[in-house]
């Protein structure tokens, strides 16, 4: 299915003529994307064509592997062109992630099929840190049923719920802890809201998931924790919106000379920041780091969007330009996985506290 993969063994960078074709075929539906999803647009069968969905997954299970540089290299790519496919690719991700720890069948039944593109899945984990405030019981509870199990509750975020074949969820366990399920879309008891009307993202198709003694298809994990918030793929995605807005305020400024220090000292925070992130892909970093790294892209991305709103000045402001789209868009990082730290170092900017 590939024409040519963005991905080859062990490389820190994706390849450029590949990843430049990729973003081009990103280009070409990403007004379709806005509207009905990536799933519908035909961006998510170019990433699988051009082999990046492949690099999440593990080599023995049909995929590629490829290294945490390349693949945070590829998600700044994807979202300076397309913020609703980066997001649904993260989603998509986070379920590979966690059906990649499952025993050996599961993986080798659902994986090679993920990347390819044959079949698409996301994953519905918000659930396990939220809890029904009236009682405290788990959004999401999962309970024995003989041999199997049962799932009743409610995944309140899920991107995508409604274009993809399956979902991972994760439920409360009866006796404590966490655990990890695969869910056939069409399963009975399965109900799929209508998509939210966000701010932004729309094209998603983030909504609500309910289920009523639902059977998994898959049991993936019956320990551990669900994939992190406030790790790489958060900035990385951050800098590629980033990029977005500094290239309409490029644009603006090759017309107004004025302009130049402006597009001169965002473009330095912008290069020092994506070096961090590459840095932190390569060496690892620890929370703190990741956090501190997330807090400063998303400053950015803000600040950026809204530079390149003030340089597009009325024109901007009119629904369908690039720059309106973009401020809108950049408010997505305020609150998507954003932990409690990051959140309050935003705060404090926007408060003008030290």
């Amino acid at each position: 299915m590939n024409t040519c993969s963005i991905f080859s063994s062990a490389a820190d960078r994706p390849a450029a003529e590949p990843l430049a074709a990729l973003q081009a075929d990103l280009d070409a539906v990403a007004d379709r994307t806005r509207d009905i999803g990536p799933w519908r647009s035909g961006a998510f069968e170019a990433l699988a064509r051009h082999g990046l969905l492949g690099g999440f997954v593990p080599a023995d299970c049909g995929g590629s592997a490829a290294s945490e540089p390349a693949i945070n290299a590829a998600l700044v790519a994807v979202a300076e062109r397309c913020l609703t496919t980066a997001l649904a690719l993260t989603q998509w991700a986070a379920a590979v992630r966690v059906i990649a720890g499952a025993d050996a069948a599961v993986r080798g039944r659902i994986l090679p099929r993920l990347a390819a593109g044959a079949e698409w899945t996301t994953v519905g984990i918000a659930q396990l840190t939220t809890s029904r405030q009236h009682d405290g019981r788990p959004a999401l509870a999962a309970v024995g049923d003989g041999d199997a199990w049962q799932l009743d509750g409610t995944c309140p975020w899920v991107t995508g719920a409604d274009a993809c074949d399956t979902l991972v969820v994760g439920a409360a366990l009866p006796e404590g802890g966490r655990g990890f399920f695969l869910v056939n879309a069409q399963a009975a008891g399965l109900t799929i809201d209508l998509p939210f009307e966000m701010l932004a993202l729309s094209g998603s198709r983030t909504a609500a998931v309910r289920l009523q003694r639902v059977r998994p298809a898959a049991v993936l994990a019956l320990a551990g924790d669900p994939p992190r918030t406030g790790g790489l793929a958060t900035t990385a995605l951050a800098i590629g919106a980033t990029r977005a807005a500094l290239a309409v305020l490029h644009r603006e400024a090759a017309a107004r000379p004025a302009l130049a220090p402006v597009v001169i000292g965002l473009d330095a925070e912008l290069g020092a920041v994506h070096h961090d992130l590459l840095a932190a892909a390569t060496v690892g970093a620890d929370q703190p780091r990741r956090e501190r790294l997330r807090a400063t892209a998303t400053s950015l991305v803000i600040r950026a969007a809204q530079a390149a709103l003030t340089a597009s000045k009325g024109a901007g402001f009119v629904t369908g330009h690039p720059a309106e789209r973009l401020a809108r868009e950049a408010h997505f990082f305020l609150v998507w996985s954003c932990p409690e730290a990051v959140s309050a170092a935003v705060m404090c900017e926007l408060a003008g506290l030290p």
